[in-house]
Formats: structure tokens, C-alpha cells, sequence
């Protein structure tokens, strides 16, 4: 992983989203060309607008970080309504992911 890797995480995430850098960087409160000077490569985003960037898509900062999720927001998403159930739920859930899982 390197400095490449948030910038293409950050492009990746923004194009699933389907917003432009435009919005993106409008919607966290900077001037237009703040996402692009990212993902051209000119800076990176101080710490706390990191968090600013997984908050605007929903995700963890190790969701962000981890390379074999191809959409950190839908597993966010599935592991939030998870948690929510019931033990008995969240067992039966399990079960259907395993019984998926041998597909």
C-alpha cells in the first residue's frame, strides 16, 4: 500500500457513488478542485479530512484501508443492520452467509 492507494480509494469510492469530484469536494466544503488536486496527485487530505472523506461515504477508516473490499459502504451497511438484530437473528443471518458462502 502507498500514497497511490488513497488517491485511487478515494476516486474508486467517489465513482461508485456516483458523484463528480465537483460535488465531492463542494459537499465537504472546499473549493471545486479540492478532490481532483487529490486524485491528480498534488496533495493528500490532512487527517481530519480523512475522516470527513469515510463519513461522507459512510465507512470505517479501516474499511477505507482494506484492499479486498471492493464496497466498504454495502459491507458498513450489512454489518450495522447485523448488529442490530437479535443474537437469534444474527445466527440465522450466519447460517444463510455460510450456506451462500459454499455456492
Amino acid at each position: 500500500m502507498d500514497l497511490n492507494f488513497v488517491r485511487d480509494r478515494i476516486t474508486q469510492l467517489r465513482l461508485k457513488k456516483g458523484v463528480s469530484e465537483y460535488k465531492m469536494s463542494y459537499d465537504l466544503g472546499h473549493s471545486r478542485g479540492y478532490i481532483n488536486n487529490i486524485s491528480s496527485g498534488k496533495t493528500l487530505p490532512s487527517m481530519a479530512e480523512f475522516f470527513a472523506i469515510c463519513e461522507y461515504f459512510s465507512i470505517t477508516p479501516g474499511d477505507f484501508f482494506s484492499e479486498d473490499v471492493h464496497d466498504p459502504g454495502a459491507r458498513s451497511r450489512v454489518l450495522s443492520a447485523v448488529l442490530g438484530l437479535s443474537e437469534a437473528d444474527q445466527s440465522l443471518v450466519l447460517k444463510l452467509a455460510d450456506r451462500l458462502a459454499e455456492e
